[in-house]
């Protein structure tokens, strides 16, 4: 396939994104920016969801999964159905209670400034660079199939792409970001399955056949009850999907912008429901499209690739694959990918205006604006900068890396929120930054022990010891503080009311 096959491609992709974003942010304010005025369907925010949940990362990683682990990532995803369950009916009626603006202002109710800080503030380093690492797959590829045969460096590929990112959600927001993520999780959807239709039938395969060739394979195996001491374990994976979910949507003021976008609490339950079953079919999806991918370089005597996030690319652009198969691949990627960016942009504003500078308590609304534009020009400058870096440094797999990164970060978050609900001691709220960073780094020097002198292998569950880790040194700094009685907690809770 061309360069000028995947311009053409991206160029009338950002167009219909830019005429949706033009449409979405009529008539836009800051209030339109943070929550969408809450008034967004139900149903439409479900059906954006799935999108929202697929990166360019999920587009190119996890097809290339099976290569070594199978339909072992099925697994995580079943708990991530039960985490969405306990965000539905746990978290989203209390974000709507209070009214919240930024989900991290439910930290500041309940323990106080600093606490508040440090949860904007190890959102914004795991979004910066969750965001990047996901985003960084997308500009690898572009640069593979557009910009090193047009001798244009990495650089510059990047600079290009951020900027029209930038340019499509700088005026609506949340409210942008549903209607081009219903777009995204359109193109998605049809984007693999026609690729699975068009690969098949070029290996000769009927619906029949392409059944009985994948699930004979050896990358076909879902379940891994036999080793506990491997990071595929089932319960490993479904124990760290069901927290992997509530840290990464529940407690991601990504994610849940959306959700608090919606009417009411029950809609938005509605929302998280609908969208987590749907999810579990569609991450099924492009793994059975990973089977495929690796039975045609089988068929076709190719060599695997160095790394198994090139193997979706390198068989759409194959000279035997029709051309459509190459179109569709770089239409579901840009979606996935210009989706993505925008929407970490847009909740990294958010939370950096309001969270970190509380801009919203102290400016008008003309000031705020342009505050807001200001870090939503600042976020971007960043973001790409980090992907700058990654290019350079990255070895593994993105699916990993993202999860590795997101265990780390997201860890004191969890558990910030987990001490906070069912434990009513404050703590000494000055010295919780240190837990928070003390935590993370426990975690790392347990996960290298637990490796070097028992030979396990720690995988995502690594959020679950980084959050033990915070909750437990929360507990002690609440030693010989009487619990907060409920009236208190209460009361403590309407200070962040109506932010």
């Amino acid at each position: 396939m061309t360069p000028t096959i995947v311009i053409i491609t991206i160029v009338a992709y950002f167009a219909l994104l830019m005429f949706i974003s033009w449409m979405a942010s009529r008539g836009s304010d800051n209030a339109t920016f943070f929550t969408g005025n809450r008034q967004a369907p139900w149903g439409v925010v479900a059906f954006a969801m799935i999108g929202a949940t697929i990166s360019g990362v999920t587009f190119i990683s996890v097809p290339g999964m099976v290569v070594g682990k199978g339909y072992a990532y099925l697994q995580m995803v079943l708990g991530f159905i039960v985490g969405y369950f306990a965000i539905a009916f746990v978290l989203v009626p209390m974000f709507y209670k209070r009214n919240l603006i930024s989900i991290y202002g439910y930290l500041e109710g309940r323990f106080g400034k600093q606490t508040y800080h440090t949860g904007a503030w190890f959102f914004f380093i795991s979004k910066i660079l969750g965001a990047s690492v996901r985003f960084f797959v997308v500009c690898a590829v572009l640069q593979l199939l557009v910009f090193s045969p047009l001798h244009i460096p990495f650089e510059f590929n990047v600079i290009v792409t951020i900027a029209l990112i930038w340019l499509y959600t700088l005026q609506g927001g949340v409210k942008t970001l549903i209607w081009t993520d219903t777009l995204k999780s359109f193109c998605l959807i049809m984007s693999v399955i026609l690729c699975i239709y068009f690969i098949a039938q070029n290996l000769g395969y009927g619906f029949t056949d392409t059944v009985k060739a994948i699930s004979s394979h050896p990358s076909s195996r879902m379940f891994f009850f036999d080793n506990p001491m491997e990071g595929t374990f089932f319960w490993k994976q479904f124990l760290a999907g069901v927290f992997m979910a509530i840290a990464t949507n529940g407690l991601d003021q990504d994610m849940m912008q959306r959700n608090l976008a919606c009417k009411d609490h029950r809609q938005s339950q509605k929302n998280m429901i609908v969208s987590g079953i749907v999810q579990f079919f569609v991450i099924a999806a492009f793994l059975l499209l990973g089977t495929l991918l690796m039975i045609f370089v089988q068929n076709k005597g190719l060599a695997m690739p160095r790394k198994t996030d090139e193997l979706f690319g390198m068989v759409a652009t194959h000279s035997d694959i029709p051309v459509i198969v190459g179109i569709l691949f770089v239409l579901g990627l840009i979606a996935a990918a210009y989706s993505a960016a925008g929407s970490a942009l847009t909740s990294l504003t958010t939370s950096f205006t309001v969270d970190i500078l509380g801009a919203h308590k102290k400016q008008d609304d003309r000031k705020l604006t342009r505050t807001r534009k200001l870090v939503h020009l600042m976020m971007s400058v960043a973001m790409g900068a980090v992907i700058i870096v990654f290019y350079y440094l990255s070895e593994e797999d993105a699916i990993s890396a993202v999860y590795t990164l997101a265990s780390y970060t997201y860890g004191p978050i969890l558990g910030l929120f987990v001490y906070g609900m069912f434990n009513r001691r404050p703590v000494r709220d000055r010295l919780v930054p240190v837990v928070c960073i003390l935590a993370p780094v426990l975690s790392w020097v347990t996960q290298w022990a637990l490796h070097t002198f028992v030979g396990y292998e720690t995988s995502f569950e690594l959020l679950l010891i980084n959050a033990a880790y915070t909750v437990a040194g929360l507990f002690l700094l609440s030693v010989g503080k009487k619990p907060l009685p409920a009236a208190a907690d209460a009361a403590q809770a309407k200070e962040v009311a109506n932010v």
